[in-house]
């Protein structure tokens, strides 16, 4: 998805962007690339500086209730300082890396339903407009991946994801939200728990997982685990994950907060899956409720009313 826009602020007959985006996902952390397409309009101006902005779709909680909004979480300037002439074409490559914190929006290649996008910001003459709104595709890491397959051949099931504004204590928290990945229990903790909430906060070295239980009986326990990027192909993840699980299902008092680092290498055991038969598992797991029933379908329009959204917005922005 591309939008060409006309840059209404800079005047009639303005320059337009055109940003396009690299083909694939991109990791948190990683590198996100592609180029500034920009076409000169009636007369030469100067290009004072070309900006990106990753923007997600963020709720948030209040007295009145929940509402949703637009969150800028990082900015980078990837060129400027020349002159376009009038109906000139030139066009500015860039790469740009994303947050180690970004949110994954996909699984397996479905939409998770969070929805982030970049857009291009143009200042010519002393003045700031607004252009090209992209989607942004990320996937999940390794260890990431390797915590979700565990879930899902433990009998979890997706539910659903969201974006929450705000900060969890305790935490090495940057961004200023986080990203829910909501999972229903296996019969085999559905006694305790009616469902898991899920988040990950990624730095260089290592995942800080944030795990918090609604329990039967209105009660809720939050806790969490770390573990390193190079651990994800050497561990038994189902055993680890069900060992975090059982740590959260047992803990008793609400909200308290308890901390697990994992230092020493486990060797595999359990199931003795490989790797492969491990991934073929988990796409059964978690992905299955991806894909089926409304879910889906509503991830599409949800994106789509973003962008559509975003669009009106600025336009009445240049107006």
């Amino acid at each position: 998805m591309v939008f060409k826009r006309l840059l209404g602020a800079i005047g009639v007959g303005g320059p337009s962007v055109d940003t396009v985006l690299d083909g694939g996902a991109v990791l948190p952390g990683g590198a996100l690339s592609g180029e500034v397409r920009l076409r000169g309009g009636g007369a030469a101006v100067e290009i004072e500086a070309i900006g990106l902005e990753l923007i997600a779709r963020v709720e948030a909680e209040h007295e009145e209730g929940e509402s949703e909004g637009s969150v800028v979480f990082e900015r980078y300037v990837v060129g400027g300082g020349f002159r376009l002439d009038a109906e000139e074409e030139r066009s500015v490559p860039f790469t740009i890396t994303v947050p180690w914190e970004t949110p994954v929006t996909e699984l397996y290649g479905q939409p998770l339903g969070v929805v982030l996008g970049l857009r291009t910001e143009l200042a010519v003459a002393g003045a700031r407009d607004r252009g090209d709104l992209d989607p942004v595709a990320v996937r999940p890491l390794p260890v990431q991946e390797a915590v979700l397959e565990a879930l899902g051949q433990l009998g979890f099931g997706f539910h659903s994801a969201d974006l929450e504004y705000g900060r969890i204590g305790g935490t090495g928290q940057r961004l200023p939200f986080y990203q829910e990945i909501e999972l229903t229990p296996p019969p085999r903790y559905a006694h305790a728990v009616t469902e898991i909430e899920l988040t990950f906060l990624a730095t260089p070295s290592d995942l800080e997982v944030v795990l918090e239980a609604d329990k039967r009986g209105g009660h809720d326990a939050l806790t969490r685990f770390t573990v390193r990027h190079e651990d994800a192909p050497v561990l038994d993840w189902n055993s680890e994950v069900d060992g975090w699980i059982r740590r959260l299902t047992e803990h008793r008092e609400a909200y308290g907060a308890q901390s697990y680092v994992h230092s020493t290498p486990h060797s595999e055991h359990g199931s003795g899956m490989g790797m492969g038969a491990a991934v073929a598992a988990g796409a059964a797991g978690l992905a299955v409720g991806v894909v089926g029933g409304m879910v889906a379908a509503e991830v599409v329009d949800e994106i789509g009313d973003f962008f559509e959204d975003e669009d009106q917005e600025e336009s009445g922005e240049e107006d």
